[in-house]
């Protein structure tokens, strides 16, 4: 599977909690009208950039849940 994260954090984009939901993100980007957030560790210490087209695959794989939160989405 590849990373979640890339490494292009964008100063511009919402920033969120590694503990949210694939769901909330996904949602939330549909609302801010974007296609990338800045994922922020416990400390708020930018993480790197989640994607839609990343949490879209994501989604998408057989062994998907609702319940899957973007700290527990391997990184190769």
């Amino acid at each position: 599977m590849t990373p979640v994260l890339t490494q292009h954090p964008a100063a511009y984009a919402p920033h969120i909690r590694d503990d949210m939901t694939v769901e909330v993100a996904l949602s939330l980007m549909a609302g801010a009208r974007v296609d990338h957030l800045v994922l922020c560790d416990g400390d708020d210490q930018s993480m790197g950039v989640v994607t839609l087209a990343r949490l879209t695959v994501l989604r998408d794989a057989p062994t998907y849940t609702d319940r899957v939160r973007l700290r527990d989405v391997p990184e190769c």
